[in-house]
């Protein structure tokens, strides 16, 4: 796997850098629907993902669970750093979306490169502007659109991070991704099917717009 860091990550990072998160990093291969990191735990490492993807989810007072962004290859967790460096606990819940190839990296070497390596700095603000400009997404979806364009949307969004149309995903799962009820779900998924937008089967939802053209 040193051989996959340094494809994914040679034009990112310092040769020094990543020598040492070989060193000093952890690699793990996760399957789907693990969960990494739970609202509460105290974090001790923070993945950098090789391949595959990590959803990243909060929850409300009454446990409902908001979806807020995917990490993908080269993502990191801003909300995890934020925790990691300040020594609190995880506000979030990660889990893998697909088989996910990572390396936990020790927060303590976090700090350290911070000081010592300009690209790790430049990686740590580039993703917190990236997440806060997925969360501010997020909050313009919750405000503005409908349900169903927020379904739709997140299909696409689905579809793009798993880099397949075909979803295998249950209706429940949509629901409680998007914080409504499964009902709801049923009557906008036959919706999108009627304006040819998706096609579904058993569990499965594939969305058009994203099938290669004859």
């Amino acid at each position: 796997m040193e051989i996959l860091l340094k494809e994914r990550y040679e034009y990112v990072f310092e040769k020094e850098l990543l020598e040492e998160i070989i060193k000093e990093g952890q690699f793990r291969k996760v399957r789907k629907d693990v969960i990494m990191i739970e609202i509460g735990d105290k974090l001790t490492h923070m993945p950098l993902i090789l391949e595959g993807a990590i959803k990243i989810v909060n929850e409300d007072d009454t446990d409902n669970e908001y979806l807020l962004y995917y990490l993908e290859m080269g993502d990191s967790c801003a909300m995890t750093m934020t925790c990691c460096i300040g020594g609190k606990k995880s506000n979030i819940r990660a889990v893998t979306e697909k088989e996910t190839l990572m390396y936990m990296i020790p927060i303590h070497k976090m700090e350290d490169w911070l000081i010592k390596y300009k690209s790790w700095r430049a990686f740590v603000f580039d993703s917190y502007d990236v997440r806060m400009s997925e969360m501010l997404e997020a909050i313009n979806v919750l405000a503005f659109q409908n349900m169903e364009e927020r379904l739709y949307k997140y299909l696409k969004d689905r579809a793009m991070v798993l880099q397949s149309p075909f979803l295998e995903i249950t209706h429940y799962q949509i629901a409680n991704d998007l914080n409504t009820s499964r009902v709801v779900i049923s009557r906008l998924v036959k919706k999108l099917m009627i304006d040819q937008k998706i096609e579904t089967n058993r569990n499965k939802i594939t969305v058009l717009e994203f099938l290669p053209q004859k």
